[in-house]
């Protein structure tokens, strides 16, 4: 039989998406060594480290989400890799005749 010792539960604790905001501006304004800003706010370092980079991640234009826009998103990446790849393979060429001559 298991049992679980009550003394070793961790408490959850929320925090508002304002607070969250505030930490990350900080941190951006400051700089700083992330352990001992996340030890002064009395939030955990890698609590601290997940909300800079759900920040980034929301800044980042065109990030899609739902199926709908990853598959349009895709749709998208790959029609620029066909062009891109295309230019490249010009410029190989025009590179193989210029060298040539």
């Amino acid at each position: 039989m298991e049992q679980t010792d009550k003394t070793t539960k961790k408490t959850r604790h929320k925090y508002t998406a304002e607070f969250k905001a505030q930490a990350v501006a900080h941190i951006r304004q400051h700089g700083g060594d992330l352990t001992r800003t996340a030890a002064e706010l009395g939030v955990n370092y890698w609590t601290l480290r997940d909300w800079i980079e759900a920040a980034q991640r929301a800044e980042k234009p065109g990030k899609a989400s739902s199926p709908a826009e990853l598959e349009a998103e895709n749709r998208r990446l790959r029609a620029e890799l066909e062009r891109v790849t295309e230019q490249r393979d010009i410029l190989k060429k025009s590179l193989g005749i210029l060298s040539t001559t």
